[in-house]
């Protein structure tokens, strides 16, 4: 029986942060895709969906918090971590309340994102 690789969605309109997030986690040995705005990352939903969603809250098009309100509508079972480089106290309580499993400040601490990341991926599977 093959085991399953968790697909992670690396959301983040910054290039290098997205390169950085995606490397970081396929070199934990998780599957990655990455998107450059929310809107690419929600029309492509249906046909991978993710495990996990890295997210990004200051995004042109469509905010993180868009993004993190239309997942809670139509795919409530998808955690979401949010990454940001703009944390305000407001921030952190918007994105806790629409569902978020974590909230990180940019630069990212790496043991603290692969340690949300396997928390969060664990209260999928319950």
């Amino acid at each position: 029986m093959a085991v399953e690789i968790p697909l992670l969605a690396v959301v983040d309109d910054d290039p290098d942060v997205r390169v950085a997030l995606s490397r970081l986690v396929a070199s934990a040995g998780f599957a990655v895709e990455s998107f450059a705005s929310g809107v690419d990352f929600l029309q492509s939903i249906e046909d991978h969906k993710p495990d996990c969603v890295l997210l990004d809250v200051h995004m042109p098009d469509a905010s993180g918090f868009e993004v993190q309100g239309a997942l809670a509508i139509e795919h409530a079972a998808v955690p979401v971590i949010i990454v940001t480089g703009h944390d305000s106290p407001e921030s952190r309580a918007r994105a806790l309340g629409l569902g978020a499993k974590g909230y990180l400040c940019k630069p990212v601490d790496d043991e603290a994102l692969l340690a949300a990341i396997g928390i969060a991926i664990a209260s999928r599977r319950d």
